[in-house]
């Protein structure tokens, strides 16, 4: 049937989506050819990550275009809607600083991020900079030399920056447009690359402190000039076109492609960003593919230079800019430095990689061969805390192809006011499981518990109650707290894990993770508990208060070297006055005992 179906895969363009047991798209793809590139997975052996994806494939599907540009965007839209798991690119949403000028209502410098960044917005971008700091350093800088908006907020009154020159009053003065306009003009010709501008201004300033016998302040700014020439003229190959443009380089070895994207701002160069992932398809597709998606959430410069094997033609269209493909000169040399700078970054990371993965994605694929499950993709694991029976909570961690999922973890506050760890596990695998049946989001492929038989059994009678086929394990630990033994629902049978297997170090990692945030938490329900059931001894103090006093302070502590002055912005004086008079009379109290 498999077979069958692969002949008959048209030979035209388009996108196809690779499918695991339960039918979850688990890779997209593109293709000139999709009879081509969808048959090549299976006529030929595969190795790395192509053949883990493989292994997993039991169906696919297809959606023909009506060319290859059609065929990229269908493979970049349908990534977007489906996140499939070996689609890995830019999965940390990073994003670099820039320094923005805003010139309405009042001149304003800041150092600002964007995720997406789209022309139309028009905002006035410079960068982005190596680091949040070289760019905090020039904007502060700036905000000395020049008169600019300094607060966030428009004060009724001029503050201490009017007095000392450095704002031009702008809550209770009108400068003038002319004022305004050079000092707009001299900022915005150094952040376009005319360093000359903030240099000259910088040793005017220096002139004037030293003639004035103010040498501190002078040795400051002569500090800060040697910085900004630092910043500015270590570059080595600059073009003086002053263009903002990006240099794309990479290297493909070992089944992992390592991207170099250099950015050129102004004619110099001003940082860059590297990327190291495993490549499931083509190498060259994969290149074209990551461009796109890199250039969807960051800014698009005039100008890409790209090398030879990148498809200028389509990107160039879809994202609405001009690549150019240099065959000589400094901007081949640019080329070159970007490709040797992706060489040099794989061959000095590759080996951290391929340890990250034996702790992660080979571990989880080992703990999956350990219980004979069909696949392995998410684990939800529980932990219970609670002090005396009192506070009980319950917190969830997501491990996701052997690496926490930190968005899905939950935290549970416990009904149960009770020591009984057998039905506040109930409790918690209800609320989790029930919730996810009705909003229809995902399901692990194994639950992990903490403990033993009991709390197995606890999960399991929930399970069954909403028809639920999910394998559950008990983590138990030895007489020194440490993780000793895998307890398997499926026969209640101990499996005994070599200490020295990463499997066994993954799953002492899950444990002591889902330990750490659920004690984490159960602090912090206690410390709210505490303040709560000393509140409720003052009159004038209700829910809502209470909610403030805790949201505000958070603790006793804070709550007992707080002034009447900062309580009284939460709660009437009297209150405050009366709050701090039994919080002082306990203290008595306790001192006397």
């Amino acid at each position: 049937m498999f077979k069958d179906k692969l002949k008959l895969i048209p030979h035209l363009p388009g996108s196809y989506q690779m499918k695991n047991s339960d039918g979850t798209i688990i890779y997209v793809g593109k293709a000139k050819d999709l009879n081509k590139r969808v048959n090549s997975y299976f006529n030929r052996p595969q190795t790395g990550k192509t053949a883990k994806m493989v292994s997993e494939i039991t169906d696919f599907s297809y959606i023909v275009a009506a060319s290859e540009l059609e065929a990229f965007l269908l493979e970049f839209n349908l990534i977007k809607e489906y996140d499939p798991k070996y689609n890995i690119l830019l999965k940390d949403d990073k994003s670099y600083p820039y320094i923005e000028y805003i010139s309405k209502p009042y001149p304003k410098l800041q150092v600002s991020r964007y995720l997406n960044i789209k022309k139309k917005d028009k905002k006035m971008l410079f960068g982005p900079y190596p680091n949040a700091y070289a760019a905090r350093r020039i904007v502060s800088l700036i905000n000395r030399l020049y008169p600019l908006k300094k607060c966030d907020t428009l004060p009724k009154k001029v503050c201490l920056y009017y007095h000392i020159g450095e704002c031009l009053g702008y809550c209770e003065k009108k400068p003038s447009l002319e004022e305004l306009a050079a000092m707009e003009k001299e900022i915005l010709s150094f952040l376009r690359g005319n360093a000359d501008v903030l240099k000259n201004k910088i040793l005017e300033k220096i002139n004037n402190y030293s003639a004035n016998l103010n040498y501190e302040m002078a040795l400051e700014l002569k500090n800060e000039l040697n910085y900004i020439s630092i910043i500015l003229d270590k570059q080595k190959m600059e073009l003086h076109d002053y263009l903002n443009r990006d240099v794309v380089g990479f290297y493909f070895d070992k089944g992992y492609l390592s991207i170099q994207i250099l950015f050129i701002r102004n004619g110099k160069m001003v940082g860059g960003y590297s990327d190291i992932y495993p490549v499931i398809s083509n190498y060259v597709d994969e290149l074209d593919t990551y461009l796109m998606s890199f250039y969807h959430k960051h800014e698009i410069p005039k100008e890409i230079l790209a090398p030879k094997e990148v498809n200028v033609s389509i990107l160039s269209e879809l994202l609405n800019t001009h690549f150019v493909i240099p065959k000589k000169g400094k901007k081949k040399d640019l080329i070159t430095l970007a490709c040797q700078n992706a060489q040099i970054s794989l061959a000095n990371e590759l080996e951290i990689i391929l340890k990250d993965e034996e702790k992660t994605e080979k571990a989880n694929e080992e703990l999956q061969d350990l219980l004979g499950l069909k696949k392995l993709d998410r684990i939800d694991l529980f932990d219970n805390s609670n002090l005396f029976g009192s506070f009980t909570v319950s917190c969830m961690v997501v491990f996701i192809n052997g690496r926490p999922a930190k968005k899905e973890y939950r935290k549970y506050k416990i009904s149960l006011d009770k020591n009984d760890d057998y039905h506040a596990m109930q409790e918690v695998i209800y609320r989790r499981y029930y919730r996810a049946l009705m909003e229809k989001t995902n399901l692990p492929d194994l639950i992990i518990v903490d403990g033993g038989i009991n709390q197995i059994n606890a999960c399991l009678e929930v399970l069954n109650s909403l028809n639920l086929n999910i394998r559950v394990c008990g983590l138990k630990k030895n007489d020194k707290h440490r993780t000793n033994d895998l307890i398997d629902s499926l026969g209640y049978k101990t499996i005994i894990i070599d200490k020295t297997k990463p499997v066994f170090h993954y799953l002492t990692r899950m444990q002591d993770e889902v330990h750490r945030y659920t004690i984490s938490y159960h602090r912090t329900i206690r410390s709210k508990g505490a303040i709560s059931s000393v509140l409720d001894n003052i009159e004038g103090i209700g829910a809502k208060r209470k909610k403030e006093l805790i949201k505000t302070f958070g603790s006793i502590a804070k709550i007992k070297n707080a002034s009447i002055e900062e309580l009284s912005q939460v709660i009437p004086e009297n209150i405050a006055i009366r709050l701090q008079e039994y919080l002082k009379e306990k203290d008595e109290e306790k001192n006397n005992k």
